[in-house]
């Protein structure tokens, strides 16, 4: 008689889910590793009421200026503008 000998094939075993603060913070490690660092920053809120009063006043300041004319020649020039 012969004898078989049985190889069992090795599985890998599944690695648990990574949570959401692992990922996080595995995608930091990495951004670190770029050089790059986190920033917060905090800007007007532009759906706030206030947010568009204010808008609206600087833009007619802006629209009654003498410099009106200049001011918005320079903006359609930046418009337009095509970096090579």
């Amino acid at each position: 008689m012969t004898s078989r000998t049985t190889q069992r094939k090795t599985r890998a075993r599944k690695a648990k889910p990574l949570t959401s603060r692992e990922k996080v913070r595995t995608h930091r490690a990495r951004l670190r590793a770029k050089g790059m660092r986190p920033v917060t920053m905090w800007i007007p809120d532009m759906r706030s009421p206030k947010f568009a009063a204010e808008a609206r006043r600087q833009c007619l300041l802006a629209n009654n200026s003498r410099y009106a004319a200049a001011d918005q020649a320079w903006a359609d020039s930046m418009a337009d503008w095509k970096s090579d």
